[in-house]
């Protein structure tokens, strides 16, 4: 039974899903989009929000290539909040809570209304292959839909399993149905699986918390936006709160750790690292006599609120006794048990730069399928995904977002390249060129690569343009502008800065930590109105000037080395002087330059400096 055929069929209506479907659309492909139950479309089925350390990055840098969570946050946010304001800019990072319901029924929305694409309620059980080429999907009714590109993003679902202390059942999350036939048919087509882990905390009921003995957690006064085109934006509705585990808190856990699904030996997968469960942090914590915990609103219209750091797999009676453990949530009641969740994901090792398989052409993962946790993560790679189907569809010129390029191309590299053994977080700490890739200047660097790949409309191109140019021109008037010591020094010596005795250009002025640009306004005689986002990228160009410079210098070097590119069938066994296990990587991975082979765990600098010698005779002999 053939019901349609299509360009693009992606499976999963989750950030990565929503994404992929709607990039492939609206780069003309006809596209369809399955999703288990359309009620889950753009779920966020564990922490109610979106952004944070890193992970607004990915956001803002999903907006500049012309993806929609930014703007669907945007719209959905009930308290922004502008994380690491007290360090540089660099790990600076907007974090919204979001209406759980808004988001979900604004992605929904968008994805319904797109031309080009439909959206569909189905299990997809089979991928259909000839040739080690995809030529279409299979629903759990048997119904078949043919399609030359398909993107998996299957998130938590395949062969999902729910952990609540002895209590083990097949789920998706949030009591969704799990999706059981797909793992055996990807494994049959020549797709590795592995087996992961997360988990959720409890959602409890408004009215049984005692906030009078929390602290309270303002969002900022100004707004920022995540979207670049965004440009009004709404008004904290919602406050958030913070309170702390104890000691008693931690003897309640400590004494049933053997009935946690994770201690307990329940637990197959492997969890995140970097996101713990509660008993996991008081283990590996020991020495720590308290825990910090968030309680976060779902949303408007709901009492229902999120513990954010008390995620579990203890059983309901030891939950509740440990939540009312916390000071003002001694009454507390649960009005959904936290849980464990465990699902098969791919090894990220067998996918390309474009998240396409390797061995199985048409065929691309993305999101958690990948091995990744987090919404956001999950989004970046769907976008990359949608666009690479449709250009590979197209016959044009893959999107292959470098290291140096943004945080995505961070994250693909990692995954491809070093491949993961738990859920993949993103942090700042991944990048070696944060300085560079910040998230306020996300649009100068992904912009006109969205543009050159469709995504990016002519008047957004043109605002973007605009931009560009009054930053440009305001460097150079700060530049030009000399201030006389006259002027200078009773505002320097207002702010503690050393006096000048002679007259000091504006753009030095706006590189002393002590001043900014609110600060220089009294000697900026020619100032005129500009973009709070102009004014920002001024700043930050001046002030970090020299670093910018270096880590640019660093880029170009790191450039070299992409550049040297390997022969893609080579088999490394056969060349001399490269240790049995630098062969064997290679073999595996398969890297596209030197670059790429000296990040892959198990090169080490002498295999590489053998692969640089082999290359120049390589190239000699040509």
């Amino acid at each position: 039974m053939i019901l349609g055929e299509y360009d693009v069929a992606v499976v999963g209506g989750g950030h990565a899903g929503c994404e992929a479907a709607l990039a492939a659309a609206r780069l003309g492909m006809r596209t369809v989009m399955f999703s288990i139950s359309l009620d889950a479309i753009g779920n966020l089925p564990c922490n109610p929000s979106i952004g944070g350390t890193a992970k607004g990055h990915l956001v803002r840098e999903v907006d500049a290539l012309g993806g929609e969570m930014g703007k669907a946050a945007d719209a959905a946010f009930i308290q922004s909040k502008m994380l690491n304001r007290g360090k540089g800019p660099a790990v600076h990072s907007l974090r919204a809570q979001i209406d759980r319901k808004k988001y979900h029924a604004e992605m929904k929305k968008r994805l319904e209304n797109q031309k080009n694409l439909q959206v569909k309620q189905a299990e997809i059980v089979d991928i259909l292959t000839e040739d080690n080429r995809v030529t279409g999907v299979v629903t759990h009714t048997g119904v078949t839909y043919k399609a030359k590109c398909v993107i998996i993003a299957s998130g938590t679902y395949l062969r999902g399993k729910i952990l609540i202390g002895d209590y083990a059942r097949e789920s998706g999350p949030d009591g969704m149905f799990p999706a059981n036939e797909l793992s055996e048919n990807l494994k049959r087509i020549g797709v590795e699986l592995k087996r992961f882990k997360t988990g959720t905390p409890a959602r409890v009921h408004a009215d049984t918390v005692n906030f009078e003995k929390l602290e309270t957690e303002e969002g900022d006064e100004k707004i920022v936006p995540f979207s670049f085109e965004t440009e009004k934006t709404g008004k904290n509705l919602v406050k958030c709160h913070i309170v702390y585990t104890n000691e008693e808190t931690h003897r309640i856990i400590r004494e049933n750790l053997h009935r946690s699904a994770m201690y307990g030996g329940k637990v197959e997968g492997v969890g995140p690292r970097y996101c713990p469960s509660i008993e996991d942090k008081v283990v590996r914590f020991a020495d720590k006599p308290r825990h910090q915990l968030f309680i976060e609103p779902m949303g408007l219209d709901t009492k229902e609120m999120y513990v954010q750091g008390f995620s579990t797999s203890l059983p309901e009676d030891v939950q509740l006794e440990m939540y009312r453990s916390v000071e003002g949530l001694e009454n507390v009641e649960i009005m959904r048990s936290a849980y464990a969740i465990e699902y098969d994901c791919c090894n990220p090792l067998r996918l390309g730069a474009t998240l396409e398989f390797k061995n199985i052409s048409g065929l691309f993962g993305a999101g958690q399928f990948n091995g990744t946790s987090g919404y956001e993560e999950a989004a970046a790679q769907g976008l990359v995904a949608g666009i690479n189907a449709a250009l590979k569809l197209k016959g044009e010129e893959p999107l292959i977002l470098k290291r140096s390029d943004g945080y995505i191309g961070t994250l693909i590299d990692d995954l491809i390249t070093k491949g993961t053994n738990e859920p993949y977080r993103m942090m700042t700490s991944r990048s070696e060129y944060r300085l560079l890739l910040r998230q306020d200047n996300a649009d100068e660097r992904l912009t006109p690569m969205g543009r050159r790949v469709g995504l990016i409309s002519e008047e957004r191109y043109e605002k973007f343009l605009n931009k560009m140019e009054m930053i440009e021109n305001e460097i150079k008037r700060v530049s030009e502008v000399v201030v006389p010591p006259k002027d200078a020094n009773p505002l320097l010596e207002k702010y503690n800065t050393s006096p000048v005795k002679t007259g000091i250009r504006l753009s030095d002025m706006l590189k002393r930590p002590e001043l900014d640009y609110d600060k220089t306004a009294p000697v900026d005689k020619e100032r005129k109105p500009l973009p709070d986002a102009v004014r920002e990228q001024v700043e930050i160009k001046l002030k970090y000037d020299g670093y910018i410079k270096r880590q640019i210098a660093q880029v170009e070097q790191f450039k070299k080395m992409e550049a040297k590119l390997l022969p893609e069938n080579q088999d490394y066994s056969e060349i001399h002087g490269l240790r049995l296990e630098a062969r064997q990587k290679l073999n595996e991975i398969r890297p596209k330059s030197l670059g790429q082979a000296s990040r892959i765990s198990g090169v080490s600098p002498s295999d590489l400096s053998v692969l640089i010698v082999w290359l120049e005779n390589m190239k000699n002999k040509q």
